[in-house]
């Protein structure tokens, strides 16, 4: 049998494709700390993120790659993470009417889940994706920044007041490997919150800047409904890596989807999808289907609007029960169809930031396709 060579392990693992960004792993560097020994080859896939939907397929590719190499006998693959920074405009750039700043160095990509009308679920969606999302091993926080309104408080089951460094940074209250932060942290629960924009903007800003949130792959910031001050004092202080619109389909709720949509292309945020909650209700005794809120509505906008559809989210007492008892339902049933359906929308959002984010890069620098012959450097 021939001698198996680091650079025929390359040549084969340069004609596989990673199925989302459409190019070969060797170009994109995913493709590290290749080690040949008697046949026996072991090499590193660092993928864009842990939460990677594909990644079951792209190692299940690697491997059948290689071992069609004449003389190989066995393939070890190591998975590991290397999630991209965010490659929208930097800080001082401006955007339409909004001159960027960059508030959170630290942080690689801020998701806003925004909605434009109350009550369809949004804090929900953000709390379950941010769970799942550390679940997958990826490094999350979570900011409530429904100042009037904050859910958060309650759905993490977080009653304790963060501390405070000698250098007056707030210190993330952390909780199922998730860094929280929120206004209900610091308030009473019985106190309201009677701010003018300006304070809301200030406090906004102060969450971003004061709160000692440290190296991030993700935080999920979760809007208050609506497009009105947290939304533009959001898109001002941090370069958005995308935004995630929730909605239930009955037509009052599609009709403000169009505005948030509407909302981050004016500011030129990358809109990563539409996710429709309360999607369906399935009789846990008969198995009966109920469409108690229509079906299909957020799908059907999404698509004439020209955005991705990410998925649908059905109506269950355990997504209830988890936001009552302060244990989001990914956590207390991951293996539920309410769980798997937000595990599979959290991955289908970390796909969509890297897709983002490589179509930026590319925009940016004019880089032509390249071919398998092209290849970097290789760890």
């Amino acid at each position: 049998m021939p001698e198996v060579t680091r650079e025929m392990v390359v040549e084969a693992l340069s004609k596989v494709n990673d199925p989302e960004l459409h190019r070969d792993l060797i170009s994109l560097g995913m493709i590290r700390n290749i080690a040949v020994s008697d046949g026996a080859v072991k090499f590193t896939l660092a993928l864009t993120t842990m939460a990677c939907p594909l990644k079951g397929k792209m190692q299940e590719d690697c491997k059948a790659a290689v071992m069609r190499i004449p003389g190989v006998r066995e393939v070890t693959i190591d998975l590991t993470a290397d999630t991209p920074r965010n490659a929208r405009p930097a800080s001082g750039k401006k955007v339409g009417d909004i001159v960027l700043q960059d508030m959170l160095p630290t942080v690689k990509n801020a998701i806003a889940v925004a909605s434009g009308k109350g009550g369809v679920g949004k804090s929900t969606v953000s709390a379950n994706i941010a769970a799942a999302l550390a679940m997958e091993g990826a490094r999350v926080g979570l900011l409530d920044a429904d100042i009037y309104g904050p859910s958060i408080p309650v759905m993490m089951g977080v009653t304790e007041q963060p501390e405070i460094t000698d250098s007056e940074e707030i210190i993330p209250i952390r909780k199922f490997g998730i860094e929280l932060m929120s206004i209900g942290f610091v308030i009473p629960e019985e106190q309201s919150v009677i701010w003018r924009g300006p304070m809301v903007a200030k406090m906004l800003q102060q969450f971003l800047s004061g709160v000692k949130w440290g190296e991030l792959d993700y935080l999920i910031v979760d809007l208050p409904p609506g497009t009105g001050d947290a939304q533009l004092t959001l898109t001002q202080s941090v370069p958005l890596a995308g935004g995630l619109i929730v909605s239930t389909p009955q037509a009052v709720a599609l009709a403000d989807v169009r505005r948030g949509i509407t909302m981050f292309r004016k500011v030129d945020v990358p809109i990563l999808g539409v996710v429709e909650n309360m999607s369906t209700f399935v009789c846990p005794r008969c198995g009966h289907e109920e469409h108690i809120f229509a079906y299909g509505g957020a799908r059907n906008e999404a698509e004439k609007l020209g955005v991705p559809f990410l998925g649908e989210i059905p109506i269950d007492l355990s997504i209830r029960e988890g936001g009552d008892s302060g244990v989001p339902v990914v956590v207390a049933h991951p293996d539920s169809p309410a769980g798997l359906a937000f595990r599979k929308l959290a991955r289908d959002a970390a796909a969509a930031v890297s897709v983002s984010n490589l179509t930026a890069r590319k925009a940016e620098r004019r880089e032509p396709a390249r071919t398998s012959k092209e290849l970097p450097m290789v760890k």
